[in-house]
């Protein structure tokens, strides 16, 4: 639940399509590749300009309208990507939503949202979804200011029930006055692993009143689902709804069970019973996640964005799947996220669903740093029983294959989407004496912060954290890790490592990981930056880095630095040098993990660039060589959680300027400390002080705006950074 790609919403684009005329009008810009090709003439969908044209239509045209409905998502994802397999699951129960009830009166609340984009075209948007020119003027989630019919901004997961809670409540101590009809929240089974679904379960249950859940159960998380809970789930699916225990009714809550979940009629009665009900209901639908796939007539070579028509030869595009109930260890076939064809049924592959222009292509930084994590692990499993590496149900995007978690066997746990466990239950291992590796996403992490405070940094645990798609990307609102070195390097206790290439992430994971005890090993958490695409990309072309060229010395072992530096140029002097060295061969234990390297050493300039921003801070070196005759001084501090102020206080000589880049917010992130460290150590002699410029991000959400204009919007550039530079002289 993850990515989105295309320019930003701009929120003055109006999606409120008044009437039909225009749907049809739009619908002659369709490719014929992207049109349904079933049907007649009328194409359903795109007559529908919002919930009330669903309400107009004949009871058997429903079934037609899911058929489009469904090629258009097929079609879609081929050509533009997205959660395919959870929308296309949900066809049916939106349509019958929108049937039932009155949106916007009749509030409608999707956890997570990536399953929404059904429910955008009913409301108004499906054009957007049937033209190529408009894929990027929807987001993957839903979003208020597309839609009144759009309730939050939400693509994380769990938190649906509480905020129906929260409408409700409000509805009911207004009174009529309120403007809120029925409130409906909509979940699915793998979002109910998330702690505060219960808690919000737990309220509506004691807070009473109209409240309908309407539970998706297609026995998928993003991989398996995991947990004490979804046996007695199976258990009411065989049983038609009758088995207990049941859950549901344990916490005082009535339910309802939907056995046909891609059947529009079923689920249109269902609704309609429990519409303007007067207690919380869970009513509880049994779909099939990626329903249509296999209908479909697909390519596994298919190396173009062009996607062949869809024809079915069934009533509504679902067709009958054995590729349910895996009795594998994590309840899913072999296709891992994004490597191979998305199908129905337990298909990790179907969460995510890459465009056809992107396959073949190299892997992306969190698959491919990902699986260089576990492989470096995997060996030590045999002589250490207390390594485990554990993932809140994101494994197949951080690279976490299928094929290595059946290797792995108990040395690997899924979770569950529990980041908030996953953290607590790190700190549980490493106290008893393990060694637990906690892999997700940086945006998702932001939900353990309690947790990185208490279990696993006052407790000083020895849990080690692989932070992925930390910093600046082209993701979604929902999912921006600019905020990840603001948040992991102000917690007390926590170290955070932010190596720039695959031989330090080897070293950082190999010293984190290290058994207690061993020499150097660090005494309480480690969280590693996973490198990002600037990263890779200079891995893969060393020219990027035109210092090194990717060749750089070894890490201090704590006995000695590598680096000696005439004086003449008025650089670092090797006195300095040497001195460093004689502090640094002083310090106990790990500290040499926490040592900045300089890379080069020169004058007037030095460039610090932290993580991701390192290959920019040798490009601006490069060009301040070569247009200005500048050598500026390079360094890479590899750790964001402390300064250096021996090489900061080396500085002093010879530079007039120090620059910090950094890919995440600026505002209360890591250049900060340097500026601030000059300030608080000003010397009587001026000349050395140097003068500190910070490159970073706003502090602002973005919205899928691709990298290199974010890099733009920054200063983030060797034009902008060296320009910045020189004005100053």
């Amino acid at each position: 639940m993850r990515n989105a790609s295309g320019n930003g919403f701009d929120s003055s684009d109006s999606f409120a399509v008044s009437g039909a005329a225009e749907g049809a009008a739009r619908l002659h810009d369709i490719p014929p590749s992207i049109t349904p090709s079933h049907g007649d003439d009328s194409h359903l969908l795109s007559r529908i300009a919002s919930p009330a044209d669903v309400k107009a239509l004949a009871p058997d045209e429903l079934a037609e309208l899911c058929r489009e409905i469904r090629a258009t998502l097929l079609a879609y994802g081929h050509q533009h990507g997205g959660h395919i397999g959870s929308n296309l699951g949900m066809v049916e129960a939106t349509v019958a939503l929108h049937r039932v009830f009155d949106s916007p009166r009749d509030r409608i609340v999707f956890d997570v949202s990536h399953q929404s984009y059904v429910h955008k075209m009913l409301t108004g948007r499906a054009g957007v979804y049937m033209d190529p020119n408009r894929f990027g003027e929807v987001t993957g989630f839903t979003n208020p200011d597309e839609s009144e019919h759009d309730q939050f901004v939400l693509g994380h997961t769990g938190t649906s029930i509480s905020l129906a809670c929260g409408l409700a409540k409000t509805r009911d101590m207004e009174g009529p006055g309120s403007g809120i009809g029925n409130v409906v929240a909509v979940i699915g089974d793998g979002s109910l692993s998330s702690g505060v679904a219960f808690e919000g379960l737990n309220n509506a249950a004691e807070q009473g009143g109209n409240l309908i859940i309407v539970f998706n159960d297609n026995e998928m998380s993003i991989a398996g689902d995991f947990g004490g809970m979804y046996g007695p789930l199976a258990r009411l699916r065989a049983s038609g709804g009758t088995a207990q225990p049941n859950l549901f009714n344990a916490f005082g809550l009535d339910y309802r069970y939907v056995e046909a979940g891609n059947d529009v009629s079923a689920l249109v009665a269902a609704f309609e019973e429990v519409r303007d009900i007067d207690h919380p209901v869970v009513v509880h639908i049994h779909t099939l996640k990626g329903a249509g796939y296999d209908g479909e007539e697909t390519h596994a070579d298919r190396q173009t964005a062009s996607a062949s028509p869809v024809s079915f030869d069934s009533p509504t595009g679902v067709h009958p799947t054995d590729n349910v109930n895996h009795s594998e260890p994590w309840h899913s076939d072999h296709c891992n996220l994004s490597d191979h064809e998305p199908h129905e049924g337990q298909c990790e592959a179907s969460h995510w669903q890459n465009p056809d222009a992107a396959i073949g292509k190299p892997d992306d930084p969190r698959k491919h740093y990902g699986k260089m994590a576990m492989a470096a692990l995997e060996p030590r499993f045999a002589a250490e029983p207390g390594l485990v590496v554990i993932s809140p149900a994101t494994p197949g995007s951080n690279g976490i294959t299928h094929e290595f978690r059946e290797r792995a066997g108990a040395h690997y746990v899924d979770t569950g989407i529990t980041e908030s466990h996953a953290v607590a239950y790190a700190a549980g291992i490493a106290r008893a004496g393990g060694t637990p590796v906690v892999a997700t996403t940086a945006s998702f992490f932001q939900r353990a912060y309690d947790q990185f405070f208490q279990e696993m940094s006052l407790n000083r645990s020895r849990v080690t954290v692989l932070d992925f798609l930390g910093g600046l990307s082209g993701s979604d609102n929902t999912h921006s890790g600019a905020y990840d070195v603001t948040m992991f390097s102000n917690i007390p206790g926590a170290t955070m490592l932010v190596p720039t290439s695959a031989r330090d992430y080897l070293a950082d994971l190999a010293w984190a990981t290290a058994p207690a005890g061993s020499a150097d090993a660090p005494a309480g958490p480690v969280v590693i930056r996973v490198p990002g695409e600037a990263i890779l990309t200079a891995e893969r072309d060393a020219t990027l880095l035109p210092v090194t060229g990717g060749q750089i010395a070894d890490r201090p072992q704590s006995t000695s630095l590598p680096v000696f530096v005439s004086s003449a140029s008025g650089g670092i002097s090797a006195a300095t040098v040497r001195g460093t060295v004689s502090v640094t061969a002083q310090r106990a234990g790990v500290r040499h993990m926490l040592d900045w390297r300089v890379n080069q050493t020169g004058s007037h300039v030095a460039i610090i660039g932290l993580g991701n921003a390192y290959p920019l801070a040798e490009q601006t070196a490069a060009a301040l060589s070569a247009d200005y005759g500048i050598t500026a001084t390079v360094i890479d501090p590899r750790q964001c959680t402390s300064l250096d102020s021996d090489v900061l206080e080396s500085l002093r000589d010879g530079h007039q300027q120090v620059i910090t880049l950094e890919d995440g917010q600026l505002e209360g992130g890591w250049g900060e400390k340097v500026t601030a460290y000059y300030a608080n150590h000003h010397v009587s002699d001026g000349s050395r002080n140097p003068h500190v410029l910070n490159f970073g991000a706003a502090k602002e959400f973005t919205d899928r705006v691709p990298l290199g204009e974010l890099n733009e919007r920054y200063g983030l550039t060797v034009e902008q950074v060296t320009e910045a530079i020189t004005r100053c002289f």
